[in-house]
């Protein structure tokens, strides 16, 4: 699943009914939904944000940006808060399936329609930057609304996106890419601040300044103070006391949690609270984590534990909310609280349902789901079995010169599963989207061109899903042998089962590609994926011969 998170900032907190107005606009986009309207009174700004595909917010983000320069005037603004438009800033975020370069792509396309229809000038900041001085938003706002008409004579800002013509009701509008940004606490048992601000010194990047014998501030050649650098990039940090709770925490923003994760963070704050005689009670998630970052926490904890870290994704989730603690002072709900959870691109999803149910449905007389499901299913219990076999070595002595390999196994083997997973339900989907192109009408030649192009195009669909779930199956079935060869002998039945499941699901999908290929019309598309198939086919099978071989010498 690609997801995407979108976070614009609009110049409006006051009134409602404009606000609502504006997010009706995101709320009506499909493959889109809104997560969060968060109005600020002082500030006369509201930060709205959604998630969805790549091209639902898109579109979503353009609607919002266009209603809001229909309702918002900004010759009679006024707030606390910086800005130089109606739509302020407006940043795409990667969450999953998509990278920084994709929502960098997405900032670009939005800013040249904003600035073609709509006649707003566009800069770019952040990962989309055009220029090193347009990276921070700051500066791109230095003069804000009221001096944008003088700014953009400047050639030296003319906007990336759009003449530098001022648009006196909308303003200008910042649009960029940047990484995901967690909101964190990590809590003590004190009440004193300055004790919790001592350790965020020390963690954050910007750190601490330079003080002499005396306690004085060290200052350079120029009156700046000198910096010791704390020990985390892309982490900001500060000590407060919280009421509510009647503790200190240590309150941290993560800008890159791929450079700096929370559990690196938390680890380090519980030495550096051990070394002034303090402990760490737990920590707070505030707003959403990506579900990444649960699971790279999940995996640390499991290593540090001696453990494979190949297991679910809920049994990582698990282990990462008991690890740092997550629960300390508000239940953690993890449906709520991970970004990933808050959107479902496949509502009846065939994989919620229990064996008895899925083996119900599948018995009865309408075509989906059928064989195309079945081989991914077949994939997914493949690749749970070299899994576990895997997990059954790791810690054994006798096995020992393997455990990294076994790990990686298991580690893989999980992967491939929720890829197998998924495929069974978008097996289904394409089929069905093939019978509803079947069904469209077809009395006009207009209406003949659109059903013969609805119909390719689901044809192709329903045929690249179990393509690559043809592809997949020579991994679990690599995954199959290699662990039949490397791990726990007294579970080398099971390897040999995961063996046989995968060649199944090759050979299932297999025959799910060719049925689809004989009515598409693209000689090209069917000639290359009919080539390729059959390769793969002969890969599996000979993979299924090595592992059968070695399963029936082993159980002798």
């Amino acid at each position: 699943m690609k997801l995407v998170e979108c976070v614009p900032n609009f110049s409006e907190g006051r009134d409602k009914e404009k606000i609502n107005t504006i997010t009706k606009e995101i709320k009506a986009t499909p493959h889109v939904e809104l997560l969060d309207v968060d109005p600020g009174e002082s500030t006369n700004r509201t930060v709205v944000t959604f998630i969805g595909t790549p091209e639902g917010a898109k579109e979503a983000a353009f609607k919002a940006i266009k209603k809001a320069a229909e309702v918002i005037d900004m010759s009679k603004h006024t707030g606390a808060h910086s800005r130089i438009g109606a739509t302020d800033v407006c940043p795409f975020v990667p969450v999953t399936g998509v990278t920084m370069q994709d929502c960098v792509q997405l900032a670009h396309e939005l800013g040249e329609r904003v600035a073609k229809e709509l006649k707003i000038p566009v800069y770019l900041y952040e990962e989309a930057a055009q220029k090193p001085d347009r990276k921070n938003l700051a500066t791109i706002r230095i003069g804000e609304y009221e001096g944008l008409q003088e700014k953009l004579k400047d050639p030296e800002w003319a906007p990336d996106y759009g003449e530098p013509v001022f648009n006196p009701k909308a303003g200008a509008t910042v649009i960029g890419a940047r990484e995901f940004l967690i909101a964190y606490n990590i809590n003590l048992n004190t009440r004193d601040r300055k004790l919790a601000q001592e350790i965020a010194l020390n963690i954050r990047e910007k750190g601490r300044a330079k003080r002499d014998d005396e306690g004085k501030i060290i200052r350079d050649a120029e009156g700046k103070a000198i910096k010791i650098p704390g020990k985390f990039k892309e982490v900001k940090a500060v000590g407060w006391y919280i009421e509510d709770y009647e503790i200190a925490q240590i309150s941290i923003n993560f800008t890159n949690y791929k450079i700096s994760p929370p559990h690196l963070v938390f680890d380090e704050v519980i030495k550096e609270a051990e070394k002034i005689g303090l402990r760490v009670t737990g920590s707070e998630l505030v707003g959403l984590i990506p579900k990444e970052a649960m699971l790279m926490a999940g995996r640390y904890y499991l290593e540090k534990q001696g453990k494979s870290p190949g297991v679910p994704e809920e049994e990582l989730i698990k282990v990462a909310v008991s690890s740092l603690g997550l629960e300390d002072v508000a239940p953690f709900d993890h449906e709520k609280k991970i970004i990933e959870y808050q959107f479902k691109d496949i509502e009846e999803s065939l994989i919620d349902l229990n064996l008895r149910e899925f083996a119900n449905e599948l018995s009865m007389d309408s075509p989906a789901p059928g064989g195309g499901s079945t081989a991914a299913l077949c994939g997914a219990l493949s690749s749970s079995l070299s899994s576990m076999v895997s997990n059954l070595t790791v810690g054994k002595k006798e096995y020992e010169s393997v455990q990294d390999d076994v790990k990686k196994i298991a580690l893989k083997a999980q992967h491939l599963k929720d890829e197998f997973l998924r495929a069974v339900d978008l097996d289904t989907m394409a089929f069905n989207k093939l019978m509803d192109a079947y069904r469209l009408p077809k009395k006009t030649d207009e209406q003949k061109e659109e059903k013969e192009q609805a119909v390719e195009e689901a044809l192709k669909e329903a045929t690249l899903v179990p393509f690559e779930v043809l592809e997949k199956s020579i991994e679990a079935l690599e995954l199959a042998k290699e662990i039949a060869l490397k791990g726990n002998q007294n579970s080398l039945s099971d390897a040999g089962v995961a063996g046989l499941t995968a060649q199944t699901s090759a050979e299932g999908a297999y025959y799910n590609v060719k049925i689809n290929l004989p009515d598409i019309q693209d000689k090209g598309f069917k000639s290359k994926i009919n080539r390729k198939a059959a390769a793969l086919r002969k890969k599996a099978q000979k993979f299924g011969n090595e592992l059968r071989e070695i399963i029936e010498k082993g159980l002798k």
